[in-house]
């Protein structure tokens, strides 16, 4: 069928038109399909069939078979009125079949209130040349709908309250033109749903409240244009939901509180428009939710609230445009964001979430997980790789960022280091100095065991002196300092220190010949340990008065006092200032 016509000539003319099957027709409709400068791009013969015809082979009960015909002003109103029948009494159509037929409408092609049989519908190739089609609480059972490759020129389709029945419902290639597509409080039945590669064009689209209740439902390359696309209260009650490579358009598209059971549900590659896209408060019992390599345009991005307990969020490789995303407040097993360009604001402050993957993402804008009026339940984020241009806000102690990251079960000690450097450089960035000092020691720590695996891999012999670098760094840049974050932390270093030094004096005496000697020959008497204590004082300190010097073995131990009490002094200068300047 062609779609870009413009305009249409019919003429019935007298001569018998044969079908195929061999039935004939008194007259022939021909039809001219017109361009927009009236030049005919196609000419079809169909076989013409009165509605009056139609209308007594229902009285009947007989079965209708109109393929390959033309149709005008069909009507199931105009056939109740014509009959006394109550306007919305359902009427039974037997055997019905309207392959390649072209029905024909003033006003409007009429099907409301029609109650097919269990047979097959056949609606494959047929043609609704004008005027809106409406088939408002029509009933078809367990025979199976085809409207595959029809053409609905119009646009404005009602079938809003079907019951599909049990039958496959197939809309594969099917073209809709410029209006409203009514699918609300629509039930479609345990027969599959296929709406593959279906054209809808401008208009809006409803599906709010509808049930779908197949192993089945596919939008599989489906295209939307402009107009808002509805599946506000829908149920899907399926084992599968395709969207793939679906074109949503420039409208809102609205998955608010929509249920998706345990569907199995793929977005893969959808491409969204600039409108707003919800999906607030859906629900979704379990399993997986994916959107992979999905674009969703320049609009905002609300996921906000949704009830996803015991599924697995799949949003990877994805592109958010120029559109804000939501999280907020909801309920994720888990979440991944892996690969994502993130070049707005994202709100992560879920209520709750297993993890949030958030390994080689771009983010440029301003990630928020910091809470505000309600506790955020996150057990594990990944920043491996992440590209921060833009902030995270996020806190040390109320978001328990060492356990976020140290419950990564299979991450190493190198993204381990990877993720606290990020995170260093972040807290930097916003002001949040502790929080930076926390990340930094971390970094630091899986940096220095990461360097020594790595070495031990490459070389086995390089352990014997980099596991004695290994125990130096550890003792004295971290045990001792905190890698110069915590003053505090250096002075009583220097303490200890001090006093360990202090009670060599005492004790060493004892079993070798070193000892402290006065130069003044001990004017003030003092006892050994006040000596001890005294020299171990202007050693560590450096003052060296030379009122009491060290001999034998203690000449080293001292040298070696002076140096640690310099380089400790030298530390506790560095770790101050570090404080003092920020």
């Amino acid at each position: 069928m062609i779609h870009n016509f413009f305009n249409y000539k019919t003429k019935i003319k007298d001569t018998p038109f044969k079908t195929e099957s061999g039935k004939v027709y008194e007259n022939t409709a021909a039809i001219s399909l017109l361009d927009e400068n009236k030049k005919e791009i196609a000419y079809i013969e169909l076989g013409f069939v009165d509605k009056e015809e139609i209308y007594q082979l229902i009285e009947q009960e007989r079965a209708i078979n109109l393929d390959n015909c033309y149709v005008e002003n069909f009507s199931l109103t105009e056939f109740r009125e014509s009959r006394n029948i109550e306007k919305k009494s359902f009427v039974k159509i037997h055997q019905f079949s309207a392959y390649h037929t072209f029905f024909d409408s003033r006003i409007e092609t009429d099907f409301s209130f029609a109650e097919f049989d269990d047979e097959y519908i056949n609606f494959e190739n047929a043609s609704f040349l004008n005027g809106t089609v409406s088939f408002q609480s029509a009933i078809f059972h367990k025979g199976g709908v085809n409207f595959s490759y029809t053409h609905f020129n119009d646009g404005n389709i009602d079938f809003s309250n079907v019951n599909f029945g049990d039958g496959e419902l197939n809309f594969k290639n099917s073209w809709f033109g410029t209006g409203h597509k009514n699918f609300q409080d629509t039930h479609f039945g345990e027969g599959n749903v296929l709406f593959i590669n279906t054209e809808f064009n401008k208009g809006d689209v409803t599906f709010v409240n509808s049930i779908f209740k197949s192993n089945r439902v596919s939008f599989k390359v489906a295209q939307f244009l402009e107009g808002k696309i509805g599946f506000h209260f829908a149920r899907f009650h399926c084992k599968e939901l395709i969207f793939e490579r679906t074109e949503f358009g420039n409208g809102k598209v609205d998955f608010r509180t929509t249920e998706f059971g345990d569907a199995k549900v793929s977005f893969n590659r959808a491409i969204f428009g600039s409108g707003d896209k919800s999906f607030e408060a859906a629900q979704h019992k379990g399993g997986k939710l994916t959107f992979r390599k999905s674009v969703w345009g320049d609009g905002n991005v609300s996921f906000e609230q949704v009830e996803f307990d015991n599924t697995v969020l799949f949003l990877d490789n994805a592109d958010f445009g120029k559109g804000n995303l939501s999280f907020n407040n909801s309920h994720i097993k888990e979440l991944s964001l892996k690969s994502c360009h993130l070049d707005y604001y994202v709100d992560l402050r879920l209520s709750k979430c297993n993890s949030i993957d958030l390994s080689d993402t771009i983010a440029r804008d301003i990630i928020d997980i910091k809470p505000y009026n309600f506790p955020v339940e996150i057990e594990t984020i990944n920043f491996s790789g992440m590209r921060l241009i833009g902030r995270i806000y996020i806190d040390w102690r109320i978001n328990k960022v060492q356990e976020l990251v140290y419950s990564q079960k299979d991450a190493t000690k190198r993204e381990f280091a990877e993720q606290f450097r990020i995170l260093k450089e972040n807290f930097s960035t916003t002001g949040q100095y502790a929080d930076e000092d926390e990340a930094y020691v971390e970094f630091k720590r899986n940096e220095l065991d990461a360097d020594l695996k790595d070495a031990i891999e490459k070389n086995p012999y390089s352990r014997m002196w980099k596991l004695p670098s290994y125990a130096f760094q550890w003792l004295v840049f971290d045990k001792v300092g905190l890698y110069a974050t915590n003053p505090l932390r250096v002075i009583t270093s220097m303490v200890f220190g001090y006093i360990f030094f202090s009670f060599l004096y005492v004790i060493l005496p004892f079993f070798t010949d070193a000892k402290i000697v006065s130069s003044l020959g001990d004017p003030d008497k003092l006892g050994i340990f006040a000596v001890s204590f005294y020299h171990s004082a202007i050693t560590f300190f450096t003052i060296g008065y030379g009122d009491y010097y060290p001999s034998g073995f203690f000449r080293w131990l001292s040298s070696f006092e002076g140096f640690v009490g310099l380089f400790l002094m030298s530390y506790f200068t560095v770790a101050f200032v570090r404080k003092i300047l920020r």
